[in-house]
């Protein structure tokens, strides 16, 4: 059976959780749809929408994405393994030194 896509509300709920574990407060921006003339913020709604159409479009993508198995691996279980590892990083020190 296929899961069934979340609806708008439940990815507003998911969306707006996963902005509150980083610190930020989507009421914060003015309601609507309209961005606020004197900042250019723009508006709470339009906000939603956007990030909505990025969690469909992108996150289940790049979830599903496995690295290709090295040449020369024959066995599944050793390429899923392998798939698995950390892609490199251009700077391991800044995320391996906060780890000491």
């Amino acid at each position: 059976m296929a899961p069934t896509p979340p609806t708008d509300a439940e990815l507003n709920v998911f969306i707006r959780a996963r902005l509150a574990s980083l610190g930020i407060d989507l009421d914060q921006l003015p309601p609507g749809t309209t961005a606020d003339p004197e900042t250019g913020s723009p508006g709470r709604d339009s906000v939603l929408a956007s990030l909505r159409s990025f969690v469909r479009g992108t996150v289940g993508a790049l979830a599903a994405y496995r690295l290709p198995a090295p040449a020369g691996t024959a066995d599944p279980a050793v390429a899923q393994a392998l798939s698995q590892q950390p892609a490199p990083m251009l700077y391991p020190s800044v995320s391996t030194e906060w780890r000491k």
